[in-house]
């Protein structure tokens, strides 16, 4: 004879595979993942996806011509955010990814600015970076947009081709310079006359979506809009 649980089976996996709020290790039932409601809410928002020439499009003027620019929210040192961006690039935290996509989708299809975007591109890695992290975490942001505004995600459109180190601690002059060349289209023709939306995790130069940016814009009729989880200003 069979003997049932009087405990669901989300309740027994909380018991043994507990989770904590990433902000304030505040328990977290089954359902929130990531943060809870009071640390999400302590999140700064930019308001970049409702307004012109927001300081995301300022760094491409004379640059990139894009329709729209826009980054969720900003980025500072030993911040929550800062939280959020390691763990889904340092810490193997996919969800990281996931989560900041599905809020990304839910401002940014609210906004009338981005409203005429066809399909959504994720900042591609070089395959030996995927094989040293394990993923894109662009691509898992794209993903979590897409999910919350229905957009289709073109993964494969455009290659990097070049191997490029790290651009954190580069200075400006030297993170255009590491781009140069990066890019390639695969499939001119999936994106011909279409209005693509190109994902990222954290703006501050703009080098690296500049360069993919160019490569997409070479396609005929090709329109671009940049959208980022995080905005922060150069500092150096």
């Amino acid at each position: 004879m069979r003997l049932s649980s009087p405990y669901p089976l989300s309740a027994l996996l909380h018991l043994f595979y507990p989770r904590y709020c990433l902000g304030c290790l505040t328990d977290l039932p089954m359902e929130q993942a990531l943060i809870c409601p009071v640390c999400e809410y302590s999140l700064p928002t930019t308001g970049f996806e409702k307004l012109a020439d927001n300081p995301v499009e300022k760094i491409f003027h004379g640059r990139l011509h894009l329709q729209a620019g826009s980054a969720t929210y900003f980025f500072s040192k030993d911040s929550l955010m800062q939280d959020l961006i390691f763990a889904l690039k340092y810490r193997n935290q996919k969800e990281a990814g996931t989560w900041l996509g599905i809020k990304m989708g839910g401002w940014l299809a609210a906004s009338k600015r981005f409203e005429t975007v066809d399909c959504i591109i994720p900042l591609p890695l070089h395959p030996e970076k995927i094989f040293i992290r394990g993923y894109n975490q662009a691509q898992l942001i794209a993903d979590g947009i897409s999910s919350s505004w229905k957009k289709p995600v073109f993964s494969n459109a455009i290659l990097r081709e070049k191997f490029t180190s790290t651009q954190t601690k580069q200075n400006r002059d030297n993170r255009w310079l590491n781009m140069q060349n990066v890019f390639t289209v695969r499939d001119p023709s999936l994106l011909r006359n279409r209005h693509c939306l190109l994902v990222d995790d954290v703006i501050t130069t703009g080098a690296t979506l500049e360069a993919c940016g160019k490569a997409l814009l070479q396609i005929e009729g090709c329109q671009i809009s940049i959208a980022t989880a995080a905005y922060t200003p150069l500092i150096s």
